[in-house]
């Protein structure tokens, strides 16, 4: 057995230990920036490090769950999921390209930090332009392969519970040959082997109750199992592609409107043209792009995440250095000597000086 193997069979076998950890090392990078010198970078590096890992293990969840066919899931795959995991599976380039743009999106920060500690602010600033114009790219080969607006993440979002896995074997990992399958019954959980008292059957399946139920209890229990029209739909349909040269255009400006905005900034850093540059290419990105109908759901939700996404630019230009940074400061002085609240204010305090230094702090593109 190799030591890739090795490694997955051991994810396999604790997968809920290694979300816990993964999820409380996360929370953790929140509060290491301004504990001891360099501690930005070192936050970085380990955020980096989680989000490429659990890319990784996700991946590896993914296969391990195909090839169990008595795993269902109890809750449904999101549509994102299934609409990502279809493309993925479909074409390679999609798949390679959405992978290589989330490893980009993961390590920017840490890439800018290093720059800035080893070289020019000249070749720092060239190196983020490397990096926007290397996104771009991959959002356009993206763009040219689905014929359909980008969804963010184009990856599948880990949307399972590690709980609710089958259990595994020595060979359950993705590289390993299956298993024969075992002839035992499964083991009782340990929350049921000292449980004697029967249980209850539903309210539904009791006959003593159903004279006593109403129209509206029914409805409130069938309502939310009911099938809606994503629900049925084939997982490539679940976006429809981009009929006219108007829907082109939208999506290439919101692809394009990052990089425009950070040639921008480098070229010209103390005026305000390349805040309203990029305002514009979003408001205009905005209005061009098509009304979906109601039974579109995923691109209903990704075109809400970019209208929240806006917020972000709270945290550029003179909108940050005249509005948002002197009532954040303001918050942390009022909230310096609270009980609860001088936490979140000593937390806000210790990234204004990132937002400030870093590029890619201020951006969620």
């Amino acid at each position: 057995m190799s030591s890739l193997a090795r490694y997955e069979a051991f994810l396999i076998k604790n997968v809920s230990a290694i979300s816990s950890l993964e999820s409380s090392l996360r929370s953790i990078t929140w509060f290491l920036p301004g504990r001891f010198k360099d501690a930005e970078l070192a936050s970085e590096a380990l955020s980096a490090l989680l989000n490429v890992m659990s890319m990784y293990h996700d991946t590896l969840l993914a296969k391990f769950v195909r090839s169990d066919p008595k795993y269902k899931p109890l809750i449904p795959a999101s549509l994102h999921t299934r609409f990502t995991t279809a493309w993925i599976e479909k074409d390679v380039l999609y798949k390679w390209a959405a992978r290589a743009l989330e490893f980009i999106r993961y390590t920017e920060l840490l890439i800018e930090m290093g720059l800035r500690r080893k070289v020019s602010s000249r070749i720092r600033w060239r190196g983020v332009i490397l990096l926007e114009i290397l996104k771009a790219t991959l959002r356009l080969i993206l763009l040219r392969v689905t014929r359909r607006p980008l969804l963010s993440p184009p990856i599948p979002e880990r949307d399972l519970d590690p709980a609710a896995l089958p259990p595994s074997s020595n060979a359950s990992s993705p590289t390993l040959a299956p298993s024969s399958p075992s002839l035992s019954p499964p083991p009782t959980p340990d929350h049921l082997k000292n449980n004697h008292m029967p249980l209850r059957p539903h309210l539904l399946l009791d006959d003593a109750n159903k004279s006593n139920q109403s129209v509206s209890f029914i409805e409130d229990y069938l309502l939310p199992k009911a099938l809606t029209p994503s629900a049925v739909k084939p997982a490539l349909a679940l976006v429809n592609t981009l009929s006219s040269p108007t829907d082109w255009i939208a999506e290439a400006i919101y692809i394009l409107r990052p990089l425009v905005y950070a040639c921008l900034v480098v070229s010209d850093r103390r005026s305000n043209r390349p805040l309203i540059t990029a305002l514009f290419m979003e408001i205009l990105s905005r209005n061009l792009r098509r009304t979906p109908p109601p039974s579109a759901s995923l691109e209903r939700m990704e075109h809400a995440r970019r209208d929240r996404d806006m917020l972000w630019y709270l945290l550029r230009g003179s909108i940050w250095g005249a509005y948002t940074r002197p009532k954040l400061e303001g918050f942390v002085d009022k909230t310096a000597h609270a009980p609860i609240m001088g936490l979140f204010g000593a937390l806000i305090k210790d990234w204004i000086p990132l937002i400030d230094e870093y590029y890619y702090c201020e951006l969620c593109v």
